[in-house]
């Protein structure tokens, strides 16, 4: 397996590179075999933070046959077999920044109830949840929206969303801007992953409420 040594701009401009094939092939040598083996570091100290054992998933990003991604990403999640499904945590990049989350996309059957959970521990949440992480409402979207800046209303909205819509996501993390000195330096990458999944595994141990 490659050795994650850090980012470079190279990685962060595979997004420009036109065309379906072509984009996909970059990505396949250059940058999933970098984001698997972060990945696959951080495993074990995911492992332990949440008491489930993590496996490692690299998007594919089968479904496309038209549109090459503007993003990519490993995920890590509780089955080998696949983690779209179940709450997970995620490293990936888009074009303009890194980012680290933790993730209850659309397909999760159990992201009306979580909604509920989060209701009930709505305070406490905001209070753990770190000044300058962020949160999310669509993982297909680059923007993501500082926790300084939800006020409760906001955040309440939020959870209202993904209670009732089928298409809602939470996902809450951090975003690291592609020309932060950090994603060049690997022990400080995976130590700034490791210190973020630390702070997000409260938010994965509170999916072990639902009945």
């Amino acid at each position: 397996m490659t050795q994650f040594n850090g980012f470079t701009e190279k990685d962060f401009d595979v997004f420009k590179i036109d065309g379906l094939e072509d984009r996909m092939s970059a990505l396949k040598s250059q940058v999933s075999p970098k984001l698997e083996s972060i990945a696959e570091e951080l495993a074990p100290v995911l492992t332990s933070l949440t008491g489930d054992e993590m496996h490692v998933h690299v998007a594919k990003h089968a479904r496309r046959t038209t549109n090459p991604p503007n993003d990519t990403w490993a995920a890590l999640a509780s089955s080998k077999r696949g983690y779209k499904k179940l709450p997970h945590f995620q490293i990936g990049l888009w074009e303009s920044h890194i980012f680290i989350w933790f993730a209850m996309i659309y397909e999760s059957p159990i992201k009306e109830d979580y909604a509920q959970v989060l209701k009930k521990h709505q305070e406490e949440v905001r209070e753990h949840i770190p000044a300058d992480f962020v949160w999310s409402k669509d993982h297909t979207k680059p923007g993501a929206i500082p926790n300084k800046d939800l006020n409760e209303d906001e955040f309440t909205q939020l959870l209202d969303r993904l209670q009732s819509v089928k298409k809602a996501e939470i996902l809450c993390g951090i975003h690291i801007d592609r020309n932060d000195v950090i994603l060049k330096d690997r022990d400080a990458f995976l130590n700034k992953c490791e210190e973020t999944f630390n702070t997000l595994s409260y938010l994965y141990q509170l999916t072990k409420e639902i009945g």
